[in-house]
């Protein structure tokens, strides 16, 4: 069994997807979380690319949270039945991550003229996103592809606490199926052990 030591900051965002898929997955990883004022400038030179997350694989360092995730789902059975739903698996996945670039880009402007209008266009694209979300959920009996879990669930719930500290509410508040599939993944088990030991976070 490989040993696994993943590098994130002290916070759920892109880390996030990754650690839910170390529970599902039962399998055992150091959780380094470093500081991002006092330890990160020191540590950012030994990072491949400067930035994190990035997954320590038997001495070796990997970066980029999507192809961590995707390595991990293999791993744990959650790509996809096969190559069609691997793809649509992964499109739904990129969609969720074009979604949190957007929030993101709003909540970390400090022009406050440009944030207002950022914000501006935030609120029309979240509904436009989460009814589309929403509706892909129903339509594939409760999961975002083939009415089975993958990491595509995973990822998106695993980044709610966030969108929520971005937005400033409960994202799925006005979407059922995206709620329903909130409490069936937070109800798993291994989920549900990790949300309660986790460490707390402001985001």
């Amino acid at each position: 069994m490989p040993t696994y030591k993943l590098y994130y900051f002290h916070f759920t965002a892109l880390g996030e997807p990754i650690r839910f898929l170390f529970n599902y997955g039962g399998v055992e990883f150091e959780d380094y979380r470093c500081e991002l004022t006092d330890e990160w400038p020191a540590l950012k030179s030994e990072m491949p690319f400067g930035q994190l997350p990035v997954l320590e694989i038997d001495g070796k360092k990997y970066p980029q949270a999507m192809a961590i995730c995707r390595y991990l789902a293999k791993q744990f059975g959650v790509l996809g039945k096969d190559d069609l739903e691997a793809l649509e698996v992964d499109s739904t996945v990129d969609t969720i991550n074009d979604f949190r670039a957007k929030l993101a880009a709003s909540y970390y402007e400090t022009n406050e003229d440009v944030k207002a209008e950022k914000r501006k266009i935030a609120e029309e694209l979240v509904p436009y996103y989460l009814e589309r979300l929403d509706a892909q959920v129903k339509n594939n009996g409760g999961y975002f592809v083939g009415g089975a879990l993958t990491w595509a669930d995973l990822t998106f719930v695993a980044l709610l606490d966030y969108f929520k500290f971005a937005w400033g509410s409960d994202i799925t508040e006005k979407y059922e199926n995206l709620k329903q599939l909130k409490e069936k993944v937070q109800n798993l088990p291994a989920i549900k052990s990790w949300i309660e030991k986790r460490p707390k976070t402001e985001c």
